[in-house]
């Protein structure tokens, strides 16, 4: 019997809630439709990037640069990224990776945030 990978269900909660709540903003026209979609996109994109690094990690092939891994985490993959780290039990425990992961997504919401609140022409 296979069990939970330790840490996903709060991943998937996490992620649930950021979906739900940029789903919310754009329901009440606080931002766009298009924002949302690009977060589900790039987030799908993360987690094949993730899946593919860590299949290439097994077979000791070449490997998806962690600057690349960072980079659609930072643009709006990190959704994906936060899930497939735990589904692929992949980058969850290196150290320098993870801490950058958690700048990338800080990062992205700080922007987020001021997308919303500060951009002109939203309201």
């Amino acid at each position: 019997m296979r069990t939970v990978p330790r840490g996903l269900t709060t991943a998937i909660a996490t992620t649930t809630i950021f979906f739900a709540l940029l789903a919310g903003l754009a329901a009440v026209d606080q931002l766009p439709a298009a924002l949302l979609a690009g977060y589900g996109g790039l987030s799908l994109v993360a987690f094949a990037m993730y899946r593919a690094d860590k299949t290439a990690a097994e077979r000791g092939a070449w490997r998806i640069p962690e600057a690349n891994l960072h980079f659609v985490d930072l643009v709006g993959g990190w959704p994906g990224g936060l899930v497939a780290r735990r589904v692929f039990r992949h980058k969850t425990r290196k150290q320098p990776f993870r801490a950058f992961f958690w700048g990338t997504v800080a990062s992205n919401c700080l922007a987020l945030t001021w997308f919303v609140y500060d951009m002109p022409g939203l309201r």
